[in-house]
Parts: structure tokens; sequence; C-alpha cells
């Protein structure tokens, strides 16, 4: 069983930037998507940003030129660069990985707090 761990997570001021990481105890080659969502209170979960096995990235609309997902095969780990973050980027965020074969996983979060 795969599982994904989020760390990374914290409180940052109104511009500022942290970076999220996530690793899976198997390998990241099993994983045909990997993601990042994040849920803040009250709100629906969103999906944030992808990246597929060959390196295709898509991005949600409001943290485009901001964030940056990126994926370190060799390290069994995805993360997510989060620049000029903003108090709507207040959430919970989740690693996620869908292996066409098995099915799909979720992290069990961490929490980003940005204050203005």
């Amino acid at each position: 069983q795969v599982q994904l761990v989020e760390s990374g997570g914290g409180l940052v001021q109104a511009g500022g930037s942290l970076r999220l990481s996530c690793s899976a105890s198997g390998s990241i080659f099993s994983f045909n998507v990997l993601a990042w969502h994040r849920q803040a209170p009250g709100k629906q979960r969103e999906l944030v940003a992808t990246i597929t096995s060959d390196g295709s990235t898509n991005y949600a609309d409001s943290v485009k030129a901001r964030f940056t997902i990126s994926r370190a095969n060799a390290k069994n780990a995805v993360y997510l660069q989060m620049n000029s973050l903003k108090p709507e980027d207040t959430a919970v965020y989740y690693c996620y990985g869908v292996n066409i074969g098995t099915g799909a996983y979720w992290g069990q979060g961490t929490q980003v707090t940005v204050s203005s």
C-alpha cells in the first residue's frame, strides 16, 4: 500500500514563500498523475496543480505564475513551491496520486496559513 506524506506547511506572512513536500512510501514512477489540492475552511477541496509522469504541468488560474509543481523521481517526492502567498491561499494542502492500475491515493494534509 503506497502512502503519501506531506510536510512543509506553516505560518507565513503575505508575500512570503513556502515549499511543500510530498514523500511516497513507494516509487512515484507508479503514479501516472501527481497533484496538490487544497481545502479552505467552509469551502470545497480544489485542485491546485498537477504533474504527469512525462512532466507536463497544469495549474489553477488562481495560482498560475506563483506556484510551481515539480517531481523528483529519484527521491520519490513531489513538491509545490509557493511564492507571493496571499491570505486566500490559506488552506489544508493535500498531496494526491493516481495509479491507473490501483487507484487514487491521498496524503493526510498539511496546513498553510498566510497572514495579512
